[in-house]
């Protein structure tokens, strides 16, 4: 009996669009087309991942930044949108510090915050389940999304709690012409009521209707500062795409929002005590896995203001 392949090729092909999810080879592009990395010339960087996730060695964030490693890890963080830093015994001032090279810093007013202004502490155990195991972006409900965060974890479980990253710049580019043609110029809503509902104060999220009011970002971002088109829609805070029925609207965002899902995407990082992760907000989407009950996990983060998608 003879296989007749092209005609399981067209059937393959023909499920990509209902199914969300490329079969098969997938374009895994870690740099902007046309741009090569460089050596690293001030620290150690070993790859987590084929094209996202990168562990630094020979850093220690408590130290000042000099103008020329400010500019590589800079770069690194461009280029691997995820950067990993072990054995960090710093100050939450000292990492308010290290954030604040990037930006101005943000709080966000449903997620207390700990000792120190602009860190927020995430404690995690029996009595305070996480909630954060869905893939997002953070705080695309606000006009201007965090360009980044910084974040550390002071108690680890002895099992479990790692995090995941998605690379949505891979995320796009996989998606097939036609479903590119159809998010084309495509504004998304973002609410913060969808994302926060699940857990927070119901008072507390009808008083902040007035200052976070339903915001409109494209569906597909260009970086600001690579260029690289990267899908800006997820499961938390996207709530429909202007001007589409509700039902292809529904559709269609369940299909997008299944790419984060994509392992080749992903890096999957086992945190240690006073391990620090550092990463794009505007090019990822991230996973905090609930599954280390009945064990405490403790992280303290700080957000970088960001800027208005494009």
């Amino acid at each position: 009996m003879t296989l007749d392949l092209s005609a399981d090729r067209t059937l393959r092909e023909s499920r990509v669009p209902s199914g969300g999810i490329l079969e098969g080879p997938r374009v895994l592009d870690r740099l902007p087309e046309g741009v090569e990395s460089a050596p690293y010339e001030l620290f150690e960087l070993r790859p987590l991942g084929r094209i996202i996730g990168a562990e630094i060695g020979g850093v220690h964030l408590g130290d000042p930044l000099t103008p020329a490693l400010r500019a590589e890890l800079d770069r690194a963080l461009l280029e691997w949108k995820v950067l990993f830093f072990r054995d960090q015994d710093i100050t939450p001032e000292q990492q308010r510090a290290f954030a604040s090279e990037w930006g101005e810093l943000e709080t966000n007013p449903f997620i207390p915050t700990g000792d120190t202004a602009e860190v927020t502490r995430f404690t995690r155990d029996s009595g305070m389940p996480a909630f954060e195991n869905i893939w997002h972006t953070d705080v695309t409900f606000r006009p201007n999304p965090a360009l980044g965060s910084v974040l550390r974890l002071v108690t680890v479980p002895p099992v479990g709690g790692d995090t995941m990253w998605a690379d949505m710049a891979a995320a796009y580019d996989n998606l097939s012409d036609d479903v590119k043609s159809r998010i084309e110029g495509r504004l998304a809503v973002h609410d913060y009521i969808p994302g926060f509902d699940r857990f927070a104060d119901r008072a507390l999220l009808a008083s902040w209707q007035d200052r976070f009011p339903p915001v409109e970002h494209p569906v597909v971002r260009r970086h600001p500062e690579t260029g690289r088109r990267t899908l800006f829609v997820n499961q938390a805070f996207t709530t429909h795409i202007v001007g589409m029925d509700r039902a292809e609207s529904d559709e269609l965002l369940h299909l997008l929002f299944t790419q984060a899902h994509v392992p080749e995407y992903q890096v999957r990082f086992r945190w240690t005590r006073n391990a620090v992760a550092f990463w794009d907000n505007r090019a990822t989407q991230h996973y905090a896995v609930n599954d280390y009950a009945p064990h405490v996990r403790v992280a303290e983060r700080v957000a970088i203001a960001g800027d208005r998608p494009r």
